[in-house]
């Protein structure tokens, strides 16, 4: 509503992800006085942001916000950040992941019909010891496998049922998407390279199955591959896996306390050629609702923990946060990243 009392309408064109605001006044003038003029759609000015853990739902909500939206956050009590609360969206409402019936209410009653989904649910809640409401429970026991599409994709159709339609959670972001190339000052090498093309063989048939998006790869080998457990347990536990290889072989001496891959001790070169690179790939026919795959400094972090030196992502269909800082701790650690 303007201060001389003339409603303002939120518009988008048909151009993907395009917003604009203007009054009804200016949105008529514009239908009447330029033939080519796009096609403008009324959007609602309202948007539901279901809100995980990690910075995806803060970028998502400053997004939406600086489009013009007010932005009602359903926060996942036992992953979003409570710093949420504190972010300039219209109202917060705290909703435990079994609460299905209660995030259905809460949107309805703030006049919420589109939502996006952002941030991380840990696939293994589902088997914790969080109680499902009797909607929940319903969708739980419909399902012939509990994977994530099974689970998100029945959640969204419940949704859609009540009249909240699941936006794409990337359409606020897309200069966020990663672009086709390498992104840090050194590229693949050549044993990286072979690494990363097994390990998009291996992620994507793993994808087609919906077990996980990472796999990680030294020599050639598939070191490890993401279930439950997410991206950066997965990275943990193949750094784990080679070192206990590495001491086994007596290539290591005693642990130090420095930080990245020289924290394993003096390394010899058998083990330097095992180095490992993590694949994250998109799934086939993602749907870029939700588990979209993301990327950022802690996973960089991770990597160098475990001791890796290279992270191959899909250009398009991955999220990169953390922009220049995630580059920049590559950088550091002698981290390659890349996407095509």
């Amino acid at each position: 509503m303007l201060r001389d009392g003339r409603p303002r309408l939120s518009v988008r064109s048909e151009s993907y992800g395009a917003v604009q605001t203007k009054t009804s006044a200016e949105f008529r003038s514009a239908g009447r006085t330029n033939a080519s003029a796009p096609t403008w759609v009324l959007v609602m000015t309202r948007l539901g942001l279901i809100a995980g853990n990690g910075k995806f739902p803060f970028l998502v909500l400053d997004a939406a916000r600086a489009q013009g939206f007010e932005v009602v956050v359903a926060a996942i009590r036992e992953e979003a950040f409570p710093e949420i609360s504190s972010r300039g969206a219209a109202s917060v409402h705290w909703v435990s992941l079994g609460e299905l019936s209660k995030l259905i209410e809460t949107f309805k009653a703030e006049g919420v019909t589109r939502a996006v989904m952002a941030g991380q649910v840990k696939h293994k809640q589902i088997f914790s010891s969080i109680k499902p409401d009797w909607r929940l429970a319903k969708l739980l026991l419909s399902l012939a496998t509990r994977n994530t599409d099974s689970l998100l994709g029945a959640i969204a159709t419940v949704l859609a049922e009540e009249g909240i339609m699941l936006e794409n959670s990337t359409a606020l972001l897309e200069p966020l998407l990663a672009k086709s190339g390498v992104f840090t000052k050194r590229a693949p090498s050549e044993q990286e390279r072979k690494n990363i093309e097994y390990g998009r063989a291996v992620g994507r048939r793993l994808a087609e199955y919906d077990i996980g998006q990472t796999v990680v790869i030294a020599g050639a080998a598939c070191v490890a591959v993401e279930a439950m457990e997410g991206t950066d347990a997965t990275i943990e536990r193949a750094g784990e896996i080679m070192k206990s290889l590495a001491s086994a072989e007596g290539l290591v001496e005693a642990p130090t306390h420095r930080k990245g891959r020289d924290e394993w001790g003096t390394l010899d070169s058998q083990l330097l050629s095992r180095a490992l690179t993590v694949v994250k790939i998109a799934k086939p026919g993602q749907d870029m609702r939700f588990d979209v795959p993301v990327i950022g400094v802690k996973t960089i972090e991770t990597m160098a923990r475990a001791g890796a030196s290279c992270l191959a992502v899909d250009a398009g269909r991955c999220l990169l946060l953390d922009g220049e800082a995630m580059t920049r701790a590559a950088d550091e650690a002698g981290i390659v990243v890349c996407a095509e």
